[in-house]
């Protein structure tokens, strides 16, 4: 008996590879896998996981290729870089994707979900953030039509699930993030995060290692997921508590300095050389529709200062995450302690080494452009 293909759309991106990872490591699953160039590094690693992993040359812009990627696939992980098209062409192209896996047969459908800050905030402006918003908002649109699908064909259906993450802890220990460190000499080295949170902001941070489980369980339980969005998560972060556990693990000085907007968005902070830039590398300057990194972070950034102790803007459930995942990461000092593990394991040094190595864990920032964070 063949094993169930799902069709995969960002599986070269930070998120992907620990997705398909996932799926192919007992062989239950194949996957095939949408990329445009299938002879990239990344792609490269991917096909080395398995040969169950199959690389797909073309573009979630062409409905060709996408019906190429979908035919014969029993299920699709889609998520798509809105940090290559922007948020209103990852809206267009989230709805073709999700109408070509119905046209086409797909049983079970994942959509890669960010948090929607703006209606989390009532629609309050101080919380626009395209990014996210693109995502969130479309995993509404998704939800509602897998409802109306499941009233009119009842098992005939397509079932649909969301994974929703925040972002990427593995984003404050790499480069060209936008919680990049930095490491300042004040007499000694010291790594430095000097970010626009607030005293008492802080952020629902996920592990990309994580991810590989939690995707795997949505599609081992299609059919009682359906519908779901799981939000997932290790903790709410703020980065006083980085700096701490940093250097719990590694013995080496850390410290959290909290910034304002100005000096954050200025030349030589955190995303000052991209603060008047599109967000979205595909989309013109001054578009229709388009947001600026600096607007679309001063959003992002907002929403996190609104989320403090699991009990402001965003949230998650994280005794539910236990219960579905008893192995989970729970804190930052325990994801820092595994990381050291990893890269001893991996002969990439301590973890300060990877942390100074000036390695991009996000493809857009190993592809030279800075501001991606997390969903790709």
């Amino acid at each position: 008996m063949s094993k169930p293909t799902i069709f995969i759309i960002g599986g070269t991106g930070a998120q992907g590879i620990p997705v398909i990872r996932g799926l192919v490591q007992d062989n239950a699953y194949a996957v095939r896998v949408l990329t445009r160039d299938p002879t990239s590094a990344r792609a490269q690693q991917l096909a080395a996981l398995s040969p169950n992993v199959h690389l797909l040359r073309g573009t979630f812009t062409s409905d060709s290729d996408l019906r190429a990627g979908l035919t014969g696939a029993w299920g699709a992980y889609i998520n798509i870089d809105g940090f290559a098209c922007g948020e209103a062409l990852e809206t267009f192209f989230t709805i073709r994707c999700y109408e070509l896996a119905v046209e086409r047969g797909v049983r079970f459908y994942v959509h890669g979900n960010i948090d929607f800050y703006y209606k989390l905030s009532g629609y309050n402006p101080a919380y626009r953030c395209g990014h996210g918003d693109a995502k969130g908002r479309m995993w509404e649109w998704i939800s509602a039509q897998g409802a109306a699908d499941r009233r009119a064909r009842g098992d005939a259906h397509m079932r649909v699930a969301a994974l929703t993450t925040g972002p990427y802890m593995d984003m404050a220990l790499s480069a060209a993030t936008p919680m990049s460190p930095t490491i300042e000499d004040t007499g000694e080295e010291v790594l430095t995060w000097r970010l626009p949170l607030t005293g008492d902001g802080a952020v629902a941070h996920s592990s990309l290692d994580d991810c590989a489980y939690y995707a795997r369980w949505l599609f081992d339980h299609h059919a009682e997921v359906d519908g779901m969005n799981l939000e997932a998560g290790i903790d709410h972060v703020h980065y006083r508590d980085v700096a701490r556990a940093f250097e719990k693990v590694t013995g080496r000085r850390a410290r959290y300095v909290d910034v304002d907007f100005e000096t954050y968005f200025s030349p030589g902070g955190g995303m000052g050389e991209m603060a008047g830039e599109p967000t979205g590398y595909m989309v013109k300057r001054g578009g229709l529709g388009v947001m600026t990194v600096r607007e679309n972070f001063t959003g992002w950034w907002n929403s996190w200062r609104a989320s403090g102790g699991n009990r402001g803007l965003v949230k998650r459930d994280y005794a539910l995450l236990d219960e579905i995942y008893p192995g989970r990461t729970r804190d930052v000092e325990e994801f820092f302690g595994k990381e050291a593990e990893k890269a001893e394991r991996e002969g990439r040094g301590t973890l300060w080494d990877v942390v100074t190595s000036g390695r991009a864990v996000l493809k857009s920032g190993e592809d030279g452009r800075h501001g991606g964070v997390g969903g790709n």
